[in-house]
């Protein structure tokens, strides 16, 4: 399409329970104090928001995102006494992280802040790793679901400080019974656990194998708990030269897009992930789930690679479960900038702007660079053939504005 197609979305005069029901037709998953929060926004804005504006909020605060019930305490009785404690995360993950960081400052180099963790190999090098689920795209989509799954773990690592280098990867898989009746099923568009683990194993076999990174080990357990909503956990390792960690985007910095192109597959990944998998969830977010493409990953993979090692990167990252919102919106976090969506290659020409911002599409990597770098990056890109386009740039303006064809669909 030559011009942008978005809407506004009017939600400043709207009650609460039309504010619920307005979230639930635009699969937003915000509840409605979220909602409520929306709406204060704009209201103090003295304006209405566009349908751009709303998907990138309610990705941003999707429990995909930003994992508020995972982080959240929890209030409970015990023995008659109320009390509130931190979750598990909390207690088991990120305090017990925190008291090796204190204990060994020299071993961690850096938890809860990047695409992954890093550890100290030797005096040079580093060890990261990322590990995550991808458990309501395989129920519905078994192999394209675990395919994507690994692949966005794999991006996890290369968008982990300047660019990892993949090495190998790890699974886990929770089923149902393999030797269940499908009569057993009590819903009848839920895939039988033995088609779930055939898809998935397959899924992540095939996306490995085709990158040239092996699966190194991996755990299976069954139950009927599992039955209705598996448990798919993909995991990479890479290795990182310590003095690449660091990174940072500053004022005057492009973003370029480099991989894959944007296509209607993955939309509203963040949101439907975030939402509990009911009977018509096969049927009607088929769109959510990714379509992989591990050769256009592999390109892509040694492309940056190759850039880092030219010292031509500043700042990398994947297209997470926000596509490019994402993506430019971590980037950008602290400095602002402006997003010309037109400049992104895409599937297909119909894609609205929300589309384009939003897509989930795989094998994309955003990075940031200097602009005199720009030539040396197209260079690059011709010899990996990899497709690359300028995507944003940093302003220092605090604002996050995204332009459609010299219209602006979003200011946050």
């Amino acid at each position: 399409m030559s011009q942008a197609v978005f809407r506004t979305i009017p939600l400043r005069d709207l009650p609460a329970d039309q504010l619920l029901d307005l979230s639930k037709r635009m699969k937003l998953s915000l509840s409605s104090a979220d909602m409520l929060a929306v709406q204060k926004i704009y209201q103090d804005e003295g304006r209405e928001p566009t349908d751009v504006e709303m998907e990138v909020i309610a990705q941003t605060w999707s429990e995909h995102c930003k994992h508020r019930i995972f982080g959240a305490k929890i209030q409970h009785t015990l023995n008659g006494k109320e009390e509130v404690v931190d979750g598990l995360f909390k207690t088991y993950i990120r305090a017990v992280t925190e008291e090796i960081c204190k204990n060994k400052p020299d071993f961690v180099l850096g938890a809860f802040e990047d695409n992954a963790g890093f550890v100290r190999l030797d005096d040079d090098k580093a060890v990261c790793l990322k590990v995550e689920t991808h458990n309501h795209p395989s129920a519905i989509e078994p192999y394209a679901g675990a395919n994507t799954g690994l692949g966005g773990v794999i991006r996890d690592i290369l968008g982990a400080g300047k660019g990892a280098k993949p090495v190998a990867s790890i699974d886990v898989f929770c089923f149902g019974p393999p030797n269940i009746e499908q009569d057993d099923i009590k819903a009848k568009d839920v895939i039988h656990p033995l088609g779930v683990m055939r898809g998935v194993v397959r899924g992540v076999r095939d996306y490995g194998n085709r990158m040239g990174i092996p699966t190194v080990n991996g755990a299976i357990q069954f139950d009927d708990t599992f039955i209705y909503n598996p448990l798919v956990f993909c995991g990479t390792a890479g290795i990182i030269p310590i003095k690449d960690i660091a990174k940072e985007v500053k004022p005057g910095h492009l973003l370029i897009a480099a991989g894959g192109r944007t296509g209607k597959d993955g939309l509203k990944g963040a949101t439907f992930s975030s939402a509990s998998l009911t009977t018509g969830s096969h049927e009607e977010d088929q769109t959510a789930v990714q379509i992989g493409n591990p050769i256009e990953e592999k390109k892509a993979a040694d492309f940056v690679l190759a850039a880092r090692e030219k010292g031509l990167i500043q700042f990398v990252t994947d297209c997470g479960a926000g596509g490019f919102s994402s993506a430019a919106g971590e980037m950008l976090r602290d400095t602002g900038g402006e997003v010309w969506l037109e400049n992104a290659p895409l599937k297909a020409p119909d894609l609205e702007s929300w589309q384009v911002f939003i897509s989930e599409s795989q094998e994309r990597m955003v990075i940031a660079i200097e602009e005199k770098d720009l030539a040396a990056m197209h260079e690059l890109a011709a010899i990996y053939q990899t497709e690359l386009c300028v995507l944003a740039k940093a302003d220092g303006s605090q604002r996050l504005k995204v332009f459609h064809h010299g219209t602006i669909v979003c200011d946050l």
